[in-house]
């Protein structure tokens, strides 16, 4: 039986199971909400981390940045086609925004660590805390390490002021974007108004027409008896669906049993009454044919056929590039997409409204379903399949982040003095994953990371960081707690409010864009989700989400070099 003395020294001899401890508590911890509160994972294990710590468990280095790295890599991958897409000419007006308020973000840092007398590393604390970006712990501390003074630099007091920020960072952005935002704007009223007005510019919402099936409307095939007249004196599979469309129903023949022989069809197949016939489409749209085909039948050999689920990223050297600047409605009607419904479409892990007028971008993750055969032709045209694989290319991560570290790390530095200037390793790590992101999404057949995989590095790599911080720096947490004093909360309050009150009204009267667009870019130049997902709640339309995704690629770019320039600012 272990004695407590025991106990700890047992953690203390093997140190990595303290940090499998950390995680797994903090995950835990992370899922609670009281109400619209939550902790989140990352705090969740800082803080659970820090408890560990009392135990004064010592954690070799390479293990910290090991992680680190493999978590920025993750993030520049997943970002990297809608940072490159945002380059674009339509896309400058949101990397415009983006960049001003990552700018306001990094100036309100500073501002509130030059009125308060903060030091570096309590600068990079409020940085990280404040805007909700860990991983300018990690940027942040190999920076400090390159000073001058880096022996008189408290480290220690970093994830102290990280922590006491995070919270708010986290959760008032949330709620000035989800209620402060639309009342500044106008007023919810208003703010709904300009989400429906964007809609209707948009054109209609395709998760209410045929071809458009989000994860809530299931596909179904069904078996009817042609038994209404038109079908005399015989109609092709080709009359038969333009039929149907011309009465605003998107469905297909998949298979045909005619004179008792099942048969596979091609747009001219002869269709006559009293064949049976398989119909695939939206299940409120194939319920009511019934009365109009005739009577559902029972036929369990004619539709026991296979159907394909398929994930296709949009891109890759062959696409053609019509595929991705034509509007959704006419990208439905092409003959490619012939009996293929497209059930979610997601664009740097965010679901966004797939409406009439809307495009494609290059790294858009889509869910076909259809037919092999039908769904494969549509992943050619669209970019190239991506199904669900246990293997990562490993030569591909790992050079990526290698090369990274060796250019800008190393390779590419300057100095100002005797000040060492670059992105340093880690920074060079985050512009190697974007560059190998949008390599991936251009050419399929180079390398290659699962989704699995990127949330793998992306989740673990961070929280395991996160954990082994919290372990280090536990011993002296509450010591510099006590230092720094609550006080820190409230300039914490301050530099998060700042750059987002301010982003509303620049996106609104600098940059003019629509009133529900503008909280949506403002939520993803701040890189908060949970900000998002209030907004949409807010105004019931998940419009603003079409503000997201490019603005959360640019910000999440910046916001992590700014661990390296408020270092240096303040330092």
């Amino acid at each position: 039986m272990f004695t407590g003395i025991d106990f700890v020294q047992f953690f203390r001899d093997n140190a990595a199971l303290a940090v499998f401890l950390t995680v797994a508590v903090g995950f835990w911890i992370g899922k609670f909400r009281y109400k619209s509160f939550s902790l989140g994972t990352v705090t969740s294990v800082l803080l659970v981390g820090v408890a560990v710590g009392q135990m004064k468990i010592e954690i070799p280095e390479p293990a910290k940045t090991l992680f680190f790295l493999m978590f920025l890599f993750a993030v520049g991958y997943a970002v990297g086609p809608q940072f490159f897409r945002g380059l674009r000419k339509d896309g400058l007006p949101q990397v415009g925004f983006a960049v001003v308020l990552c700018l306001l973000c990094l100036g309100s840092v500073w501002l509130c660590s030059w009125v308060m007398g903060y030091d570096a590393a309590q600068a990079a604390g409020l940085m990280a805390g404040s805007q909700t970006m860990s991983a300018v712990l990690g940027v942040a501390t190999d920076t400090m390490h390159e000073m001058p003074n880096a022996a008189d630099l408290k480290y220690d007091i970093m994830p102290v002021v990280y922590a006491v920020t995070y919270i708010y960072g986290t959760a008032g952005s949330a709620w000035l974007l989800g209620t402060l935002g639309p009342r500044l704007l106008g007023g919810v009223d208003k703010v709904k108004a300009a989400a429906r007005e964007l809609e209707s510019k948009m054109g209609e919402d395709m998760s209410a027409q045929p071809g458009f099936n989000p994860a809530v409307r299931e596909i179904t095939f069904r078996a009817f008896r042609a038994d209404n007249e038109w079908f005399d004196p015989g109609r092709t599979v080709a009359d038969f669906e333009r039929e149907m469309q011309r009465q605003g129903k998107r469905l297909f023949v998949e298979r045909l049993r005619q004179r008792g022989r099942i048969c596979e069809v091609t747009p001219r197949t002869m269709l006559f009454r009293g064949d049976e016939i398989v119909v695939s489409g939206r299940r409120e749209f194939v319920i009511e044919e019934e009365e109009w085909i005739g009577e559902e039948v029972v036929d369990n050999d004619l539709v026991n056929f296979r159907v394909e689920t398929l994930a296709v990223v949009v891109g890759g050297r062959r696409r053609r590039k019509e595929t991705t600047r034509m509007p959704i409605r006419d990208l439905l009607k092409a003959d490619f997409m012939h009996g293929v419904m497209i059930r979610s479409i997601t664009r740097a892990g965010v679901r966004v409204p797939v409406l009439g007028n809307g495009r494609l971008d290059t790294g858009d993750r889509l869910e076909l379903v259809g037919l092999r055969q039908d769904v494969e032709r549509a992943a050619g045209r669209l970019g190239f399949s991506d199904p669900e694989t246990p293997k990562s290319s490993m030569t591909f991560a790992g050079l990526g982040i290698v090369l990274g570290g060796l250019i800008f790390g190393w390779v590419l530095v300057t100095r100002i003095g005797s000040i060492p200037l670059s992105l340093t390793v880690s920074g060079g790590v985050l512009i190697a994953g974007l560059i190998c992101g949008w390599l991936r999404a251009r050419r399929p057949d180079f390398g290659g990371l699962p989704e699995p995989a990127v949330w793998f590095m992306n989740n673990v790599g961070l929280n395991v960081f996160i954990a082994i911080v919290g372990i280090s720096t536990g011993p002296t947490f509450i010591r510099g707690l006590q230092e720094m004093g609550w006080s820190v909360l409230l300039v914490g309050i301050v530099a998060t409010s700042i750059p987002l009150i301010s982003g509303i009204f620049i996106g609104k009267y600098l940059f003019r864009f629509n009133d529900a667009l503008t909280l949506g870019c403002c939520s993803g130049a701040r890189t908060t989700t949970a900000a998002l997902g209030a907004v949409e709640e807010t105004l019931g339309s998940n419009v603003p989400a079409m503000g997201y995704t490019i603005t959360y690629a640019v910000g999440n770019t910046l916001l992590i070099i700014w661990g390296v320039v408020i270092v240096l600012l303040v330092g």
